[in-house]
Order: structure tokens, then C-alpha cells, then sequence
């Protein structure tokens, strides 16, 4: 089946400002992450992508539109269903704030049991993306050959959920998992199994190196994870 090149958006003001955007409209990708977007299409000239499928979100929008404008003759699509999660009542909150949340330790340890106040829950979202990739998988397959590319640019939690599932892991697992923005995250599909060929990839090792400002103002988020993603390298 096709392979899928999953990309998180570049860094967003909501990113450096340490907010929850969610759905959220208006939230634009900062400096970094506009160079982060303009570099996509060279760290990806070698592949021959059949089609980019994005979220509607404008920061996915913006962080494609480099290489939209560098390949004209590309087939390019918005999904509503790799959306970034509804997290309702917490969106737009300071994620200092959200620590002291009691659903915060629920989200971290047990996260298919967490729902979010005016949004949804972390089982829908990922199953709403699994569908949708599913989806794709099938369309691009039958329209471009079993050995097509595809891109799809979403958001740090859809991403996560999805290795999780391609690797056959338990939701309640899927905090281990992290994706800096505008990172590079490979799948490969076959009939028996899915394959993971890259996660996280940024072409360099700078987000590997412990830094401060994590969640909750700990050095490396003091073992939590950043819902909707982390940062980035500063």
C-alpha cells in the first residue's frame, strides 16, 4: 500500500506563547516556523508525492503552501478529520495553567479515558485519524499504484495517535511518543502490517538536547507531555 508522510505544522505563536491554540482560529506559525515551512520542499525534493492532504487549520495551511508553490502540478486536499483535537473548554488556555488541571493527569497516564470539557475525547480523535488515513491509503492507492507517496501535514497529538496505532500500541501509551513542528514522520502500509520508517525526523539532532521551559516549567517537562505538542528547538 502507499506510504504517508506525516508532517506536524511549523512552530506557531501559539507554540512560543505556550497556549493551547486547538481549533482556535487565527493561529499563524511564528518566524522559525515559517523558515521551518520554506525548508520542507528541499528536505523533501527527493519524494514523489502523489498528493497533500492537510488539516484545514491555518498554521497546517501555511506550513504546506512552500511546497505547494514549488510543486504547482500537486494534488492538494483538505480533511477535516486530521483536525487538531477539540479540546473544547481548554483551548486558548495557558498550558501552565492546564497542569494543575485534575484531567491533566488523566490525559498523561490514562488518555483514552480523557475527555475534554466542550470538546472531544482522545479515543474519537484518534479514531476519526486512523479512518482517515485508512481512507487515503485506499484513494491514493487505486488512483496513483501501490508504491505512491502521500503527504498529510496535521498536528502533534493526531500524530502521536497514529504511530501509536501503526505500531500497534495502546492509546494510554501514546504520551511516550513526540513529534517536534515540522517534523517528518514516515508510515508505510502493507496488506499485513505498517511499517514505521521515520518518526520525528528534522534533518537535525538540536531538539534532542535537554532544554528548559518544558510543561510545567520543568527541565524536559519533568517527564510530562506537552498536550498538542511541544516546541520545537529554540
Amino acid at each position: 500500500m502507499a506510504t504517508l508522510i506525516l508532517v506536524r505544522h511549523g512552530r506557531s505563536t501559539a507554540n512560543t506563547s505556550g497556549v493551547l491554540a486547538g481549533r482556535t482560529p487565527g493561529v499563524a506559525l511564528d518566524e522559525r516556523g515559517a523558515a521551518q515551512a520554506a525548508a520542507l520542499p528541499g528536505r523533501l525534493a527527493d519524494l514523489p508525492l502523489a498528493a497533500v492532504v492537510s488539516s484545514p487549520l491555518q498554521r497546517c495551511l501555511e506550513t504546506i503552501q512552500p511546497l505547494l508553490d514549488a510543486r504547482p502540478g500537486i494534488e492538494a486536499h483538505h480533511e477535516d478529520r486530521i483536525n487538531e483535537c477539540d479540546y473544547g473548554d481548554w483551548s486558548g488556555r495557558k498550558l501552565a495553567e492546564l497542569t494543575d488541571e485534575p484531567l491533566m493527569s488523566v490525559v498523561q497516564q490514562h488518555p483514552s479515558s480523557a475527555a475534554f470539557p466542550g470538546g472531544e475525547s482522545m479515543r474519537a480523535m484518534q479514531a476519526r485519524a486512523v479512518d482517515a488515513v485508512r481512507d487515503w491509503n485506499t484513494r491514493v492507492e487505486a488512483e496513483h499504484g501501490e508504491d505512491a507517496v502521500f503527504l498529510m501535514c496535521s498536528h502533534g497529538d493526531i500524530i502521536k495517535s497514529l504511530v501509536a496505532d501503526a505500531l500497534g500500541m495502546h492509546l494510554d501509551l501514546f504520551q511516550r511518543i513526540h513529534a517536534d513542528p515540522c517534523s517528518v514522520t514516515a508510515i508505510r502500509y502493507t496488506r499485513l502490517r505498517p511499517f514505521l520508517l521515520r518518526l520525528g525526523d528534522t534533518g537535525d539532532l538540536g531538539p534532542l538536547t535537554p532544554r528548559e521551559n518544558g510543561a510545567g516549567g520543568k527541565k524536559d517537562g519533568g517527564g510530562e507531555a506537552v498536550v498538542g505538542g511541544g516546541t520545537g528547538a529554540v
